[in-house]
């Protein structure tokens, strides 16, 4: 494993670890369910790369009809390969329009290629693409995607733009997208490349890279179809969008609790991006001073963070409540920023440790991104630690003493062995996988049936069952021959011996308990991408915004001829 005080080979502030804020801290849900997108985030990461090698960019084919149905392909061009979008835009009826991911047909459909796709290839997926997992792709394509237009604000663009009109701003922020994904899938599913015949390319390797570009490249399909539908409607007196108005536009997203066990199930992964984040952190805490170009970059962003949360929106009331909290955070951090200095005597760690004592966790999180948008030089590596070797954890060292795994677990699992499990709310809920869609899923225990199929994904109540099982071990000294007597507990072992390295690869929380919300495992995953404006449908689904506010491909990469 990389860990990311090493990720360089010049750390430059190995004295940061002082500052780095403890895995209790960190790893609950309540707080990763706060998370703010950072400069760190995956898609982030992955523009700063495509502008740095420049990258090229062409839209290669666009076969699109006067309705707006037809086929499109966008390619971008690295310094060793080649990437294509192909797009096939729908006519979907209005009934057959669905965010659920049993869905059948969608309003366009996607598959990120491996290169520049011929003739040949573009009928084949055409047979394909569209049908989704009831088609089949194949290793030379990176991901399959699907999405929706969003009914509110599509066809409000389009009449705009072909009377020579532009769209209503503020109809524009509420929704934030023209288009919504539903699923974006990659890594082999559906005879997509496989993760390893990729990871070895310095593009690819960061963790979603390939599924992060295919969202951008659709973002900016998006854009061209309505722009393209108001010409053909309008003539010449149709516009096109402008600057101002194109950047404030994403891409929606709809996810549910098939993305929620993930952090559970990559605990390498999850232990990395949380250190990469952590370390971000305390490296700007430790800073003794900060200059006027720091300081005054940080204001900017504040500005502009005030403003995105002016335009947030939620009808859930769990959202509400953080929106309110947040909307007062952010008054008493300008009050703060007029008041203190923000120059020397370690301003930034004053500055967060004020805003621990003072504001709610939705606060301190957006504090913690706002921090780190003037130090791209300091923490930006960071990026390059955040893929993991999960092969390399999935071994159990059987040499290991019990006492040394007893010990672990009373360092290190607190968390679990301080919760009664016997009481029913705290084993409220059991996670399933679905027949219907192979997906994961939450029952209700006393309430509905299938707990038999249960997914090990209770990791405190494990932990706690092997904890009362050492203790009561009378056998041989190492882990090996406990686990001869009693391989039920393989898995937890495995999880409670990657602690010993990973001190950030566990949610301290109870995944079965009644008051669990799985909203905030997906906001957490989310925030790495990058999302913003989280907007929770139920405690089990979101909708998000993807790349607002971002450069279109047209601005950040030369045009290829």
């Amino acid at each position: 494993m990389k860990d990311p005080i090493d990720c360089s080979a010049n750390n430059p502030m190995p004295d940061a670890i002082a500052y780095r804020r403890p895995p209790e801290v960190v790893m609950r849900l309540a707080r990763m369910g706060s998370f703010h997108q950072t400069r760190l985030s995956f898609m982030r990461a992955l523009l700063r790369r495509l502008e740095r090698e420049q990258w090229r960019f062409k839209r290669s084919l666009w076969a699109i009809d006067e309705q707006g149905f037809g086929r499109a392909v966008y390619s971008v061009y690295g310094p060793e390969r080649v990437y294509s979008l192909v797009a096939f835009s729908h006519d979907l009826p209005d009934e057959m329009r669905s965010d659920r991911v049993i869905a059948t047909a969608w309003d366009a459909t996607f598959t990120l290629f491996d290169g520049m796709p011929g003739e040949a290839d573009l009928n084949r997926l055409q047979q394909n693409v569209p049908k989704q997992e009831a088609g089949r792709i194949s290793d030379s394509e990176l991901s399959l995607s699907r999405a929706n237009r969003s009914v509110r604000l599509w066809q409000h663009v389009i009449d705009s733009l072909a009377a020579g009109l532009q769209p209503d701003r503020e109809q524009l922020e509420a929704v934030g997208y023209l288009v919504r994904t539903t699923a974006v899938y990659g890594s082999g599913k559906f005879g997509a490349a496989d993760r390893l015949s990729i990871a070895d390319r310095p593009e690819l390797s960061g963790p979603f890279q390939a599924e992060l570009l295919s969202v951008w490249l659709t973002r900016a399909f998006s854009i061209d179809l309505v722009e393209h539908i108001a010409k053909m409607r309008g003539g010449d007196q149709a516009v096109a969008i402008e600057p101002a108005l194109r950047r404030r536009i994403g891409v929606g997203n709809s996810t549910g609790l098939g993305m929620a066990p993930f952090l559970v199930n990559h605990p390498a992964l999850l232990n990395n991006w949380m250190m990469a984040r952590e370390e971000a952190l305390a490296r700007v805490r430790s800073l003794p001073r900060a200059d006027e170009e720091a300081s005054e970059s940080f204001k900017r962003h504040f500005q502009r963070a005030c403003y995105n949360v002016s335009q947030w929106r939620s009808e859930h009331p769990i959202q509400i409540e953080k929106l309110t909290a947040l909307n007062a955070d952010l008054e008493q951090m300008s009050a703060y920023i007029g008041r203190e200095s923000l120059g020397d005597d370690h301003p930034w760690d004053r500055f967060y440790r004020w805003a621990e004592a003072q504001l709610s966790l939705e606060g301190q999180e957006q504090l913690v991104s706002l921090l780190l948008e003037p130090y791209g030089e300091l923490v930006d590596d960071l990026t390059q630690c955040m893929d993991a070797d999960e092969h390399e954890s999935f071994f159990i060292d059987g040499s290991m003493p019990v006492a040394s795994l007893r010990e672990i677990i009373e360092n290190q699992c607190q968390w679990a062995l301080g919760v009664d499990y016997d009481l029913p709310e705290n084993r409220a809920r059991f996670w399933y996988t679905s027949a219907e869609k192979l997906e994961p899923r939450v029952g209700e225990r006393f309430e509905e049936p299938g707990a038999e199929y249960e997914l090990p994904l209770a990791v405190g109540c494990d932990i706690k069952r092997l904890c009362d099982a050492l203790q009561d071990w009378r056998g041989g000294a190492t882990a090996a021959e406990f686990l001869l007597a009693h391989p039920e507990h393989r898995h937890t072992a495995r999880r409670v011996q990657n602690l010993a390295r990973r001190p950030y690869a566990e949610i301290q929380d109870n995944l079965i308990a009644a008051d669990m919300l799985p909203i905030d495992i997906l906001r957490c995953k989310l925030s790495f991408f990058g999302a913003t404006r989280f907007d929770p449908r139920s405690d089990r689904w979101v909708r998000i915004c993807m790349y607002q506010d971002a450069p279109f491909p047209h601005e950040l990469l030369a045009a290829e001829t």
